[in-house]
């Protein structure tokens, strides 16, 4: 067992036992005593034993007076804090005692200790108040604000050494301010391990938020008998001042050269965000007044750094959120979410402070700034979906947290997820990159067990002990968490709303299509017996009066019949278009291989008298889909890679195919005309010529047909091309057909 969990296990608020610069009883539902300290003859000049069992209205009167002249002690609304109810003579007529009491259990727990003189109290603490809050309310920044706190309490108290310091997420506390008289080390600028402050002492600092340890040499009052009488459990001490404190506290003040200690709680939203801690070479009373002035300097305090922290937040959010509708905008005024935050990149990556930025969906992936491998982050975002964590997931160290994913670690040290979908692995990441830093702790973080008793020795030394920290990065805080939650939802609200707009447009396009289609299907059908005619006849034409015809006749004539000829490839393509659209998938598994090599051979009388250097991938996976269309899909492309290449003294036509996880992507290449990229978008739509007809001919249905046939099995088609240069064109289909 090591000493972190020997500190925590250990009972800090059952002691059995208080210092002795005063002296406690205990009093159950009927104010009779059922427990006292052993020094209690000291302070009232009655042993522990004589008052057990007693009425306290018998044996001192005017304490239970007193108790009972408070009208807000009830069993409804317990002081759980020592309250000062006043001072009092002891039942001997000796000093004048304070007289505390608060709650707890079922117990009115009273402690005393000599009195101050009430007047003075009152002349010390309103002055002070009024001053320091006064200065305390014309700091802006936190260490500015601990520095007047910790030069104040110096000033009362006296204490040789004052800090302030506050703790970090994982429980280390940094020294932001001291003041130190000659002789005593400085901490200024060091940090203590949080296994200094076990969590139950942490807890109680939250409860109880003044601790004082007059002299370190003392030696504790045991409790009288060990149990409450009638009780089977120890007295809860967690509120009592004069509770005794811990051995290993005890051990880790005289290795800190340290005999009177204080400590008052800096607790924001009831955590526990610091401490200013009082020390002192010797022993040291610290009077009740004094101990209250403090109090109230704390209390001051951690108002003013809670109210600064929530400024400070509220700031933050508020520039998150700008950000926030910044990009949201971006992303309502494009098609999606990646070209949503395309346009505004510097600002997404920025967004939580990050280095790098990715968006994540499915097998896509689009990445800003520095960030890991494209295959490592896909990697990160199955795992994080096969996880099923839906919430948020960051972490500053991913060789810690995601250990099995080497090489993400290598490349960044820290990362935030957030989904952006309910059913796939759609993420925004953002990355971090290593922060290799020095912390300067107060002595080597290292607690001892002895090997013999198996008590916890606390380390000997507080001298600077430097520490290189690698491997993580700074840390990701509760504001930027909150932000990124944010914006998940926003854009899962987003992506749902184009959703549901383009399934109502999607209904009203299907609709419109099929009157579209119906009608281009009738006007085609119907159109191809006139052309057919005007065709046949001019070459009827032809023949019985050619002889008879001049040359202008003639070219009359010809340009007819090109012209029917063109019309009527026109219309077989138009009819074809629109049978598209109305045709059903039969889905097969096809061999694009065998599909490119029949369509090769097909294409050879079109091909001769010329040179065509062919490079068509070995071994090309199949997919599935319908074997019709997707010949006719490759037909047009590998007839456009060979026509647009007509001016090449060699044309080269490259055919590839690949799996990419989710489906097969086909690409053809060609070093042809190629196209200027700024009309990328208009190629393939319906009659959309980037060339002139007199230089390639067509009519403008090729590359609409193409698209047509593969958005008709859920998959998407793209180009790029440079003028001069040769054209590229791909198009995927997904392994899994809707129908399937």
């Amino acid at each position: 067992m090591d000493g972190a969990t020997l500190c925590a296990r250990e009972p800090i608020h059952i002691p059995g036992s208080i210092q002795p610069h005063g002296c406690l009883f205990a009093l159950d539902g009927d104010r009779k005593v059922v427990q006292a300290s052993a020094n209690l003859a000291q302070w009232v000049g009655m042993q522990a034993r004589q008052v057990l069992g007693c009425s306290l209205a018998d044996w001192w009167p005017e304490a239970a007076a007193l108790l009972n002249s408070q009208p807000g002690r009830c069993a409804e609304q317990p002081d759980v804090l020592p309250n000062h109810l006043g001072d009092l003579r002891a039942p001997d007529g000796g000093a004048l005692l304070a007289m505390l009491v608060h709650t707890s259990g079922p117990y009115d727990v009273v402690e005393l200790e000599l009195a101050d003189d009430r007047q003075r109290v009152l002349d010390t603490i309103y002055p002070l108040a009024r001053g320091f809050l006064a200065q305390l309310q014309r700091i802006q920044s936190v260490s500015a604000m601990c520095e007047l706190a910790v030069a104040e309490i110096k000033r009362i108290t006296g204490f040789g050494r004052v800090l302030a310091y506050c703790f970090d997420a994982e429980g280390h506390g940094s020294v932001i301010s001291e003041r130190v008289d000659t002789g005593y080390p400085s901490y200024a600028g060091l940090r203590f391990p949080a296994s200094d402050i076990p969590a139950q002492a942490r807890a109680l600092y939250v409860r109880n938020r003044i601790r004082v340890i007059h002299d370190a040499n003392y030696e504790p009052v045991p409790l009288v008998p060990a149990l409450p009488v009638g009780s089977e459990l120890p007295l809860d001490m967690s509120h009592a001042a004069l509770r005794s404190v811990s051995p290993v506290h005890v051990k880790y003040m005289k290795n800190m050269g340290t005999l009177a200690s204080m400590s008052m709680s800096i607790v924001i939203n009831d955590e526990l965000w610091g401490l200013i801690s009082c020390h002192d070479a010797q022993a040291r009373d610290v009077p009740l007044r004094v101990r209250t002035a403090c109090e109230l300097i704390a209390g001051m305090l951690s108002m003013q750094i809670d109210a600064r922290v929530q400024q400070d937040r509220m700031a933050a959010r508020y520039a998150l959120r700008r950000d926030i509708v910044e990009m949201l905008t971006a992303m309502a005024e494009r098609d999606n979410v990646m070209a949503g935050l395309r346009d505004v990149d510097t600002m997404f990556v920025s967004f939580v402070r990050g280095d790098g930025a990715a968006v994540v969906a499915g097998s896509r992936c689009e990445s800003y700034g520095h960030t890991p491998e494209r295959a490592d982050i896909l990697q990160f975002c199955q795992w994080l979906q096969e996880s099923g964590g839906r919430n948020v997931f960051h972490s500053d160290s991913l060789q810690r947290d995601v250990p099995h994913l080497p090489r993400l670690a290598d490349s960044s040290a820290g990362v935030m997820a957030v989904p952006i979908s309910s059913l796939h692995a759609h993420y925004l990441v953002w990355f971090r990159n290593e922060r290799v830093h020095e912390v300067n702790w107060a002595g080597a973080p290292r607690d001892k067990i002895d090997p013999q008793s198996g008590a916890l020795s606390p380390r000997n030394s507080f001298s600077c002990w430097r520490e290189i920290v690698s491997g993580s990065s700074a840390p990701w805080d509760a504001v930027q968490i909150e932000a990124a939650r944010e914006l998940g939802h926003a854009v899962l609200g987003l992506v749902l709303r184009k959703a549901e707009e383009r399934a109502a447009l999607a209904a009203d396009l299907a609709e419109t299509n099929k009157e579209l289609e119906a009608f281009s299907y009738s006007v085609s059908h119907d159109l191809r017996a006139p052309l057919r005619h005007i065709a046949g006849f001019a070459e009827l034409l032809g023949e019985l009066e050619g002889q008879n015809m001049s040359e202008r006749g003639h070219h009359f004539l010809a340009n007819i019949r090109g012209s029917a000829q063109l019309a009527g490839t026109l219309v077989d393509d138009l009819l074809n278009f629109s049978q598209m659209g109305r045709a059903a998938l039969r889905y097969t598994d096809v061999d694009i291989g065998a599909l490119v090599r029949d369509i090769r051979r097909e294409m050879s009388p079109e091909l001769e008298g010329r040179h065509v250097d062919w490079h068509v991938q070995q071994d090309m996976p199949s997919m599935r889909a319908d074997a019709a269309f997707i010949r006719l899909v490759l037909r047009n492309l590998l007839s456009n890679a060979v026509k647009y290449s007509r001016g090449r003294e060699t044309a080269v036509v490259s055919v590839g195919a690949r799996h990419d996880g989710e489906g097969i992507v086909v690409d053809i290449q060609d070093n042809g005309a190629g196209f200027d990229m700024a009309y990328v978008d208009k190629l393939f739509g319906i009659f959309q010529r980037l060339h002139r007809m007199e230089d390639f001919e067509g009519t403008g249905i090729g590359l609409a047909s193409v698209r047509r046939v593969v958005e008709r099995h859920n998959g998407r088609v793209w180009a790029h091309g440079e003028l001069g240069k040769g054209a590229t064109f791909s198009f995927w289909i997904p392994d899994r057909p809707p129908s399937e």
